[in-house]
């Protein structure tokens, strides 16, 4: 790949959709000449004055219907005159890493939106299904121009924790089901929601949504009261993908939070909170990819893993004595 990186830059700033495609590309590469292009590129469009786009994450049950709603969501909102970009991490291949699902099949009125942009992205093997370069993406999105960014997750487990730290605003999209169902739904994934919204709300389904939608109501009210809510979050809201209904509403509310969070001074510091730790975790991973990089060191890891996964030693003290030529080299600078 030849990369002319103040060329792919500007292409990017000025909106051109197949530069972005191409930056995004680039982000996801693993081969550490293009990683190097990919950190110089957004360096590049780094801009602290960028007012940014609004960041939604959109995480649910698998089935409940998320590409559905993201379709109807983006739809009204390019409907309304925004430039709306959907990054949908797909559940992978573990042979390949391919992409299984793709998303942007599944969204095929959107897709032929010249005000929308769709990307899936193959989680592979990164914890919780949210790939670990979407938050690369994510800045890409921006700085091409973008007015919202969402961010659809694999279904629902340890990635909601991880895409409430790459947005500002995060929606947990749950289907009408029982009052016992309440009880499958954890205690951490309704701590973190901002909205949680019963899809499904139409039909012979329409009331069993509103009683599903009234529990999870008296399930948050009695959730500890959050710093960064105005009094009446978080809520919860009937939708229907298949329709429409409700969701200008739900969004209607969105942009109330968000609104609130930023003239409170919250989405600065919760986006701050995020960059420092987006640092940390690259810096974690960059020292792992820095003792691979000598053959020696990559061997004596692939031991220490080895002793570690059969018993022989405990994972905490393989890890120290993978980090000790590292901790040697730096007392010898």
């Amino acid at each position: 790949m030849s990369i002319e990186i103040e060329d792919l830059a500007a292409r990017i700033a000025a909106g051109e959709r197949r530069a972005l495609s191409r930056g995004i590309t680039l982000v996801e590469s693993t081969r550490p000449d293009h990683r190097a292009a990919a950190e110089a590129l957004l360096d590049r469009l780094a801009d602290p004055d960028r007012p940014g786009a609004l960041r939604v994450g959109l995480s649910g049950t698998p089935g409940v219907g998320k590409s559905s709603f993201t379709e109807t969501l983006g739809l009204r909102l390019v409907e309304g005159g925004q430039k709306v970009a959907v990054l949908a991490v797909d559940p992978s291949s573990a042979r390949s890493g391919g992409s299984i699902l793709g998303d942007k099949t599944r969204m095929e009125r959107l897709s032929r939106e010249r005000a929308a942009f769709i990307r899936p992205t193959p989680a592979a093997r990164h914890l919780g299904g949210v790939a670990r370069r979407s938050r690369e993406a994510l800045l890409l999105c921006e700085a091409a121009g973008f007015d919202v960014v969402l961010v659809e997750t694999v279904g629902v487990g340890q990635s909601e924790t991880l895409v409430s730290r790459m947005t500002d605003i995060f929606l947990l999209l749950l289907a009408p089901a029982g009052g016992d169902e309440l009880q499958g739904v954890k205690r951490g994934i309704m701590e973190i929601a901002d909205l949680i919204l019963v899809n499904k709300a139409d039909g012979d389904l329409a009331a069993e949504a509103r009683r599903t939608q009234a529990d999870y109501a008296g399930a948050l009210r009695l959730l500890r009261k959050r710093e960064i809510d105005p009094d009446d979050f978080p809520m919860a809201r009937c939708v229907s993908a298949r329709t429409g209904e409700g969701v200008a509403e739900a969004w209607a509310e969105v942009e109330r939070l968000a609104e609130w969070r930023r003239e409170t001074g919250i989405t600065a510091r919760r986006r701050a909170e995020q960059a420092g730790q987006w640092f940390e975790e690259e810096l974690r991973a960059g020292v792992v990819d820095l003792l691979r990089e000598d053959r020696a060191l990559a061997a004596r890891l692939d031991r220490l893993r080895a002793a570690a996964a059969s018993g022989e030693s405990a994972p905490a003290a393989a890890a120290r004595a993978a980090l000790e030529p590292l901790r040697q080299a730096l007392r010898g600078a």
